[in-house]
């Protein structure tokens, strides 16, 4: 079994499962940072060498950076530079109306100091409001990083088409989007899919497991309500709502394991290939902590999803249609349930709150 690939330019090939680093951020459970710090060699040594996390996951490019440094002392520059990272660049809410040319790229240099590597993969922009301040004229100061070689590749991430486009017409050449796409929220099918295939953009896709709720530990249990220690699971369980009711999402559940079964695989499984046999997706972001995650990971190479498969699925999601409108629109509205529990300023103020409770 080989770990499948795909080319987001001549050049630039990545594994299609991406090692999530939002999970090793706050607000998600307890994280051991030596173990996870050492368990990343195994996804390396695996063939998963994309890993993805961004300036305002706490702690996160520093972990990967321990890594890349310890593996660099340890085996040699020509294996620690197997590793691909995929950092964001998040300017907080309160900044978008003043933020400086200077300031952008303040941030990039902070992620290459804290990642210790010379250039960054793969820098994914995102903008919380694009009426605030100059999105366009912040995508330029990096592509002049691009141009200083500080950054390969540019990115975008949890737009549509209508916040997309401006920059690819402006002249900058987006090689991803960075999408929330999975069985429980196909925003992007409607109108970015088919503008990124006609466009050469391809898609990376988080929630794939909606943050641990499309895997058998869920299967059979009851509506848990809202209350999480894990903030992610706040984050997926309205999603959850938007499919409709608990018992909707058991028979998706339920359905999936039935064809996981046939494949000898794990429902989990199922999930994501279903996501990687998708349009214009070039991979999947799975948030796999530690090493004992990866042959489940691996599972998802080990078979493809046949028009049996997909039919049978496509049945569950026509009674669960999941959410509609625009992609991450829901999250953008900060007075929605989705928007309320959002951190907007997270680059320079780690302790950012909250806005409101989950379920109102």
């Amino acid at each position: 079994m080989s770990v499948e690939t795909a080319a987001l330019r001549p050049g630039y090939e990545i594994s299609r499962v991406i090692k999530g680093g939002w999970q090793l951020a706050g607000d998600h459970g307890p994280v051991e940072p030596q173990a996870a710090i050492a368990d990343m060699e195994a996804f390396l040594d695996a063939g998963i060498t994309a890993f993805d996390c961004a300036d305002i996951y706490t702690g996160v490019e520093d972990m990967i950076g321990t890594f890349i440094a310890d593996l660099r002392k340890r085996r040699g520059s020509k294996v620690a530079d197997r590793v691909q990272v995929h950092t964001k660049l998040v300017p907080d809410l309160e900044r978008l109306e003043n933020l400086s040319d200077a300031e952008v790229e303040a941030i990039v240099d902070r992620s290459l100091k804290r990642l210790r590597i010379e250039r960054l993969h793969l820098v994914q922009f995102y903008w919380w409001d694009m009426s605030l301040g100059s999105p366009v004229r912040a995508m330029e100061v990096l592509k002049r990083c691009q141009e200083k070689g500080k950054i390969a590749n540019l990115g975008v991430t949890n737009w549509d088409v209508a916040e997309t486009a401006p920059f690819l017409d402006g002249g900058i050449n987006l090689v991803s989007t960075q999408v929330q796409y999975s069985l429980l929220d196909r925003r992007p099918e409607a109108t970015l899919v088919p503008w990124c295939a006609r466009n050469n953009v391809g898609l990376l896709c988080y929630g794939t497991l909606a943050g641990g709720f499309l895997t058998e530990a869920w299967l059979g249990q009851p509506d848990p309500g809202y209350t999480f220690e894990n903030r992610s699971l706040v984050k997926y369980r309205l999603i959850i709502d938007e499919c409709g009711p608990w018992s909707a999402f058991q028979a998706l559940l339920q359905c999936l394991k039935q064809i996981g079964d046939r494949h000898g695989v794990s429902l989990s499984s199922v999930a994501t290939r279903w996501v990687l046999q998708q349009p214009q997706v070039a991979a999947a972001i799975v948030g796999a902590r530690y090493a004992r995650h990866l042959p489940k990971t691996l599972e998802v190479f080990r078979f493809h999803l046949d028009e049996q498969d997909l039919a049978r699925i496509a049945g569950c999601l026509d009674a669960a249609p999941g959410p509609s409108g625009p992609v991450f629109a829901l999250e953008r509205d900060r007075n929605g349930r989705h928007g309320r529990i959002m951190k907007y300023n997270l680059n320079t103020r780690p302790d950012d709150a909250v806005l409101g409770a989950s379920n109102g």
